[in-house]
């Protein structure tokens, strides 16, 4: 592993503490991380608070990488709160994430009932109708969260008509979000979306799976131009960041993915969308 290079790598989803929970660093642990490596940025997320303040204390503190923060529209900051999409749009958010932990989909498939609406009678709700023009009047990112692959097409399809020109689709691999091969790729197709592909995903009992070859196979079918590496780090479970990021890409390497490809995966796809 310590072959691979980090120069110049973009991780867009990198939880960190103060958090709701135990993480394996803070804020400035990885961002000394991220310098000591040579990254070039990273994104903040937290499923509870703004994370914007955050990211600009620590890029004044280290100027040597780029750290944004976001915003992730959960019961903490009123769910799909367009006052709260604007005012952290205004304060530098790269990227608002739809909801997660807290969706009707993510509740559902944990066996709970409520949760936040995004979609109804297959249409997405008014107040998410407000928060899309707000992210598209922003040049902004939009990340789909835990929603079902049904939520994710309408929402998707509601994106691109209010002029959302940034869609990623958060990490359509792990369990609660279930996305087939077959749906990616065409969601790909039809809207020009990028799929973000993560290091591991929870399974229950504190216990996390590598996504690395479910990955590493929806790249072949796919492609790679689609598609974002990140680790969605932070478990204490799990490998500190510096090193999953280093094992993900050691078994893309080993595995005989092109360096243009990795390229492409780490950097330049994730560095357009911050406009970098």
């Amino acid at each position: 592993m310590n072959q691979i290079n980090l120069n110049g790598i973009i991780d867009l989803h990198i939880h960190s503490a103060p958090d709701m929970r135990p993480r394996s660093h803070n804020d400035i642990e990885l961002t000394r991380q991220a310098k000591k490596v040579g990254a070039r940025a990273f994104v903040i997320k937290s499923h509870h608070v703004p994370t914007m303040d955050r990211a600009w204390l620590l890029s004044q503190m280290y100027p040597e990488v780029s750290v944004f923060g976001s915003l992730t529209l959960n019961l903490a900051v009123g769910g799909i709160n367009p006052y709260a999409v604007e005012a952290a749009l205004h304060h530098g958010a790269k990227i608002v994430w739809l909801p997660t932990i807290h969706s009707t989909n993510h509740r559902n498939k944990e066996g709970k009932s409520g949760g936040i609406e995004t979609v109804k009678d297959k249409r997405v709700i008014p107040e998410l109708k407000n928060v899309l023009k707000l992210i598209a009047d922003n040049k902004a990112i939009l990340g789909t969260g835990h929603l079902s692959p049904s939520e994710i097409f309408t929402v998707v399809e509601e994106a691109k008509k209010q002029g959302v020109q940034k869609i990623v689709v958060t990490h359509p691999e792990f369990h609660i979000v279930g996305m087939s091969l077959q749906d990616q790729k065409k969601i790909v197709e039809e809207y020009q979306v990028y799929l973000e592909r993560t290091y591991a995903q929870p399974i229950g009992g504190g216990k996390y799976k590598l996504n690395l070859n479910t990955n590493l196979e929806a790249v072949q079918e796919i492609g790679y131009q689609s598609t974002i590496i990140s680790t969605d780090s932070g478990q204490i479970e799990n490998p500190p960041w510096n090193q999953a990021l280093a094992q993900y890409i050691q078994y893309f390497v080993d595995h005989n993915v092109p360096a243009e490809a990795l390229d492409v995966m780490t950097k330049t796809n994730a560095a357009k969308l911050l406009d970098l």
